[in-house]
């Protein structure tokens, strides 16, 4: 494994006086927050997140960014600087770091959640973990980062300002203008705003709420709906949200203590977040308040709050589980109460509603989001008053919108067009190189970028390109496997070929291709020497030209044929 050095090498033919911004990642798509600054011969990163697969991408568990620039530029790479600690932001780190191991810096919740990351990949020893709080400045070759508190779904979450020698960077990471926060840890704008007054050379913005007018709602928001649920509820209640909204799970806590309930978390993800904030004083668990989740069904059920995470309907998830009654603690049981307190991510619609199905079908009264009265949940991204205060407060030369897909991206940018501080704005996309320098700012060319597929978090199991075209070949058409029996000394076949097919139309549904298709077969291998028929790559591929030719003939279908010669 690399570890960093920080001498300089020979300089790269990056002028000293020019400026790069570089995302890539999280510009066009919603996920994989990533961005490059380089000024000279000094590189820092910010954020590095994973996304969640679209469904063509079959059995894809994990996208994180292709990091073929940094890795060309190893030498330059001084550090990843991280926002907070959801999985857009982090969740690529573990695949990261076993090729750049670089030194990492966030808050204490942000670092803490990256530490039992790296720990499952084995990396958290060779880590260069450094913790910083808000406040705090940080320097880095020509780079000097002070990080910034600010109001999002998370705890300890920041933006930062980055001094470069052509002026001050602001990357807002997510954020929302939250006056009233639960845990009363304001956004620090008077400090943006002291940037601001100061000048600004570019803002880099989060766009993700950049279609919704008005402002977002606080936090506090949310209260009225959930002490509603206490107030009616008589059974047990259960309410999945994000396992990191460390403040809706205090509220949760304080309404079960106030209607004499205790409380059990149940979902490893709920269990982990939530040991890690009570660690580190986010969160205030009262003595005698916390249920095993083995005691959940020996006590009364008006006696009983279980916070479980599931909340985007994930097949394994314990909500999941428990609404098909397949939970050994999670027990649903008529007019018990479900709470989804969490956004619908765009894409997880079907599983969450079916999930939201079997959950009626227990007898349970369900809640969710479904836009009328008080909300069970509320973003943590800022809507459009918000975002225009950001560009208000610190009037930049340059504005990026950063954190969306294209149509967020372009409506932020016409959010800033009424400023008249503004003197330019660039819609980038992933891989663009914007370039600043004296006379001004532009794009650039572009750097290699792209999506690293991963299977079941695995580090060494990168899905290629060509095994998702193959996956979605077979998921459409089927596999067609002809098993051959050929002796390997003489080449003489010693028994009729076997077809084994699934997913294809015609099992012999009296239409018997896979019947002709054995006299195929049988055909080739006649019209075949026997020193073909000894070299089992030849043959192979003179069974599977034919058998293909035929079976589109007959069936216009192109099954993923793989041919199978036993040595006999």
């Amino acid at each position: 494994m690399w570890h960093g050095s920080s001498h300089h090498l020979t300089k790269t033919p990056v002028s000293d006086h020019k400026l790069e911004a570089i995302p890539l990642g999280g510009l066009g798509e919603f996920g994989m927050n990533m961005l490059a600054l380089r000024y000279g011969d000094d590189i820092i990163v910010i954020d590095a997140g994973m996304m969640f697969p679209e469904a063509e991408l079959l059995g894809v568990d994990v996208v994180v960014p292709d990091i073929s620039y940094l890795l060309e530029n190893r030498e330059h790479v001084r550090a990843i600087l991280l926002t907070h600690g959801h999985e857009d932001h982090i969740g690529a780190l573990p695949f990261i770091l076993g090729d750049l191991n670089v030194p990492v810096y966030g808050t204490p919740f942000t670092l803490a959640l990256v530490e039992g990351k790296l720990d499952e990949h084995g990396l958290l020893a060779s880590a260069q973990l450094h913790e910083v709080r808000p406040k705090d400045r940080v320097t880095l070759g020509p780079f000097t980062v002070e990080f910034i508190h600010v109001t999002h779904s998370i705890v300890n979450a920041t933006m930062l300002a980055i001094t470069t020698p052509l002026g001050v960077v602001l990357h807002t990471g997510d954020f929302k203008v939250d006056p009233t926060p639960t845990d009363n840890e304001l956004f620090d704008l008077h400090t943006v705003a002291e940037y601001g007054q100061r000048g600004v050379l570019a803002l880099f913005s989060d766009s993700t709420n950049a279609e919704r007018p008005g402002y977002t709602p606080s936090e506090r928001a949310v209260h009225e709906k959930l002490e509603d649920v206490f107030t009616r509820a008589e059974n047990r209640i259960f309410v999945t949200c994000f396992a990191s909204s460390i403040h809706r799970i205090q509220l949760l806590i304080d309404l079960s203590l106030e209607y004499n309930r205790q409380i059990a978390f149940v979902g490893r993800s709920m269990v982990n977040n939530t040991e890690i904030a009570h660690r580190l004083g986010f969160l205030n668990v009262p003595d005698g308040i916390l249920l095993r989740p083995n005691d959940i069904k020996q006590l009364n059920r008006n006696k009983v709050t279980v916070l479980i995470a599931g909340s985007q309907g994930e097949p394994l998830s314990a909500l999941a589980r428990a609404a098909v009654q397949n939970h050994k603690h999670a027990v649903i049981e008529p007019a018990d109460t479900v709470v989804l307190s969490s956004r619908i991510i765009p894409g997880n619609e079907k599983a969450i509603f079916r999930m939201l199905n079997h959950l009626c079908k227990r007898g349970a009264q369900v809640v969710y989001e479904d836009g009328g009265g008080p909300p069970v949940h509320v973003s943590g991204h800022a809507s459009q008053e918000e975002l225009k205060l950001m560009l208000n407060l610190t009037k930049p030369r340059y504005f990026i919108p950063i954190h969306g897909e294209y149509r967020q991206l372009a409506k932020h940018l016409s959010l800033a067009s009424h400023l008249k501080e503004v003197r330019e704005t660039f819609l980038l996309e992933s891989g663009d190189v914007l370039e600043f320098d004296s006379l001004g700012a532009r794009k650039a060319g572009r750097v290699n970028v792209g999506r690293i597929c991963i299977d079941s978090g695995n580090v060494g199991d990168v899905v290629e390109d060509m095994v998702i075209r193959d996956r979605r070949h077979i998921s459409e058409d089927g596999i067609v496997l002809p098993i051959i029996a050929i002796n390997r000394h003489s080449g003489k076949v010693e028994s009729l070929p076997e077809i084994v097919s699934r997913g294809f139309v015609s099992a012999d549904g009296g239409d018997g291709i896979l019947q002709r298709a054995k006299d195929i077969i049988v055909q080739t291998l006649d019209e075949s020497s026997g020193e073909e028929r000894m070299d089992w790559g030849v043959i192979k591929e003179k069974i599977r030209a034919d058998l293909k030719r035929f079976i589109n003939k007959q069936t216009s279908k192109h099954p993923l044929i793989l041919p199978v010669i036993l040595e006999i």
